[in-house]
């Protein structure tokens, strides 16, 4: 077991997992087809095109783009990098999950559909970002204060009695 580790990197359960998630989607590939991948259409929207990039875009540009920028985070701001990096991630994650709403992508259908626009959206998630930020502000400040009480020296007072041992 200690040379497939050694050799491998991982141990037997991780090879047997990566394999069948590769055969598993093979085989969604395979069920679907090809041509329901890529959209002749609008080649921008194909799902083909979308997981390629994906791949290619996150692991060998933004990866180790926001690895160093991480690592120059850590460097220069010390212990105040988490409350930097945890709203960070919020908006990152925020603006994946609302950006057809923020760009208005779809905005004849969601008019059609709801009757409003989505202007308002760009602006809530701006409001959603800075409260995100703000309260992180709000948890690290209330957290130096705390350490800084806690580790306060204890000044004796000259004119308080001794009571003798």
């Amino acid at each position: 077991m200690s040379t497939f580790r050694a050799r491998y990197g991982a141990g037997p359960m991780h090879l047997a997992v990566t394999a069948f998630c590769l055969a598993l989607s093979g085989a969604v590939v395979l069920t679907i087809g090809f041509p329901a991948l890529w959209n002749t259409d609008a080649w921008w929207q194909s799902i083909g095109l979308w997981f390629v990039g994906a791949a290619v875009v996150h692991d060998a540009i933004l990866f180790p783009l926001y690895a160093v920028l991480d690592r120059t985070l850590v460097a220069r701001l010390g212990r105040f990098v988490n409350a930097v990096r945890i709203p960070a991630l919020g908006a990152g994650l925020s603006l994946l999950l609302f950006a057809p709403g923020i760009f208005a992508h779809g905005s004849e259908t969601y008019e059609a559909a709801t009757g409003q626009t989505q202007e308002p959206y760009a602006m809530r998630w701006l409001l959603l970002v800075a409260g995100m930020f703000a309260a992180s502000a709000a948890f690290y400040g209330g957290r130096e204060i705390l350490r800084t009480l806690r580790t306060r020296p204890v000044v004796d007072n000259p004119k308080r009695q001794h009571a003798p041992n």
